[in-house]
């Protein structure tokens, strides 16, 4: 029985043996003293208000930072986490809040994220099996899993969380996102390219998207057992690529043109000199004699951009036998161009496009955007004498990626670049889970790079360019 009820009772027994005969003056008092008395006690008894999971966290986080900010090896992660949890206990142990062990160990697991990694986004980039991850606001997370976007269960405590998040991304490559420049591209340490919008252009609050690299680099072999190309047409990309064929890796918004880029990359031998340029850093070139470069933004006077023209244009000053644009989206276009027409052979870029013949009008609009007044014919005539093969790629229907046309640039006709199509993806259908089905095939037209092949030792049969005979069911009349 509690102290509270002791009184109560001892009070209604008084009032039992009065025999409830008020005594005027004497009971008014004796009540007021009693009532006087319980309402100390509660006050004195009443329990303290045990403080929020967050605020909790919090109060351990600071604590934390205030004892081992200069003795914090971020390297050494269960060092910290073993220094984190005998702080949690000091805290817990002045304050009445009782966590079963389990509570505890995601306490601690919550802080180490946030002391040493991306808080809570540090679980999904190391869940393997997401490609993509995007941020719609602090208590909306989506990712992508298997080609598909699903809602995750993570969330930000609160929009502030999720800017401590952002500022470590962006400042450890020297950028920065604020209100005055509220968009801003930066890369994890793993390559992941990261894309970030404040409000007030983010009306629901700071969102962000992170395109996932993953640690095991795809290899050619992998993009066959993917089902992304087939053999033959792996095969006519590595003689390209040996050959010093330029080539423009074409697609949409996430269909995969970079890590095709990196796949293609492989193929380049290990005795040439290669410079990348990027907007943000992000291929991941497995030859040793590689020279990345990296565009910069404009500090907070507004002054010290670098642009990626001027990154391209400073490439060819330094001996490169590849140079490796990571996308092409202005100006820059014009001097790759141009260096893919001065002796830099086999170079490669990309471009955002839906189709080759929309990629060479890109390239088009992308050299006016250079500033050059150059009539459209000499433009043409530059893109068709620079590019010689264009890889399509494309997110098809259910998430799968896959290349689904691989081009020729054959010359020029009425002024403009023709070309012809090798290998293209013919789409049938979908399966029962909603993913598109379909075949790769060669469309019977041979290289017209059959010689030069020949002449640089790289010999391709003549039937890799025929059509395969169709299997087609005799019951549903559907190709196989």
């Amino acid at each position: 029985m509690t102290l509270m009820n002791r009184l109560a009772q001892r009070r209604g027994e008084a009032d039992q043996d009065d025999g409830n005969v008020a005594k005027p003056g004497l009971k008014l008092v004796e009540r007021t003293q009693a009532e006087t008395a319980s309402a100390a006690i509660r006050e004195v008894k009443a329990p303290i208000a045990e403080p929020s999971h967050s605020e909790a966290k919090n109060a351990i986080h600071g604590l934390f930072v205030d004892r081992h900010a200069d003795d914090i090896n971020i390297g050494d992660r269960e060092g910290v986490r073993s220094k984190l949890a005998a702080v949690a206990d000091e805290y817990f142990r002045d304050h009445a809040q009782g966590l079963n062990r389990l509570e505890f160990g995601n306490l601690i697991d919550s802080l180490l994220d946030d002391v040493i990694g991306l808080g809570p986004l540090q679980s999904l980039l190391e869940d393997q099996g997401i490609s993509e991850i995007m941020i719609n606001h602090p208590k909306q997370v989506f990712v992508e899993r298997a080609g598909r976007l699903v809602l995750s269960p993570v969330t930000f405590e609160s929009a502030a969380q999720l800017r401590q998040v952002i500022d470590r991304i962006v400042s450890t490559i020297g950028r920065r996102v604020d209100e005055s420049s509220p968009m801003c591209d930066a890369r994890l340490r793993d390559g992941s390219r990261v894309n970030v919008v404040l409000p007030p252009l983010a009306l629901d609050g700071p969102c962000m998207t992170i395109r996932k690299f993953s640690r095991d680099k795809l290899q050619p072999d992998d993009l066959i057992a993917m089902g992304s190309a087939t053999p033959n047409m792996v095969r006519f990309l590595e003689a390209a690529v040996r050959t010093k064929l330029n080539i423009l890796v074409s697609g949409g918004t996430s269909s995969g043109k970079t890590t095709l880029l990196n796949v293609l990359s492989s193929f380049i031998p290990e005795d040439e000199r290669i410079v990348t340029v990027e907007d943000a850093a992000e291929l991941q070139l497995r030859q040793v004699h590689v020279i990345r470069l990296e565009a910069r933004p404009p500090n907070v006077e507004g002054r010290g951009a670098v642009e990626i023209r001027d990154l391209v244009r400073n490439s060819l000053r330094m001996r490169p036998d590849r140079i490796v644009v990571g996308e092409c989206r202005g100006g820059e276009a014009l001097d790759m161009l141009q260096a893919m027409n001065t002796g830099h052979e086999g170079s490669m870029s990309t471009v955002h496009a839906n189709s080759p013949y929309d990629a060479l009008n890109r390239l088009e609009t992308m050299v006016l955007m250079a500033g050059a007044d150059l009539p459209s014919r000499a433009i043409q005539k530059q893109i068709a004498s620079a590019i010689d093969i264009v890889v399509q790629a494309e997110r098809l229907r259910g998430g799968t990626r896959k290349i689904v046309s691989i081009s020729e640039i054959t010359g020029l006709e009425d002024g403009e670049p023709q070309h012809q199509e090798i290998f293209q993806f013919k789409q049938t259908g979908v399966d029962d889970e909603g993913r598109a089905t379909g075949y790769h095939d060669a469309t019977g037209k041979r290289s017209v790079h059959l010689q030069h092949f020949e002449e640089r030792g790289e010999y391709l049969p003549s039937s890799m360019f025929e059509r395969a005979a169709p299997a087609v069911d005799q019951v549903t009349g559907v190709r196989s």
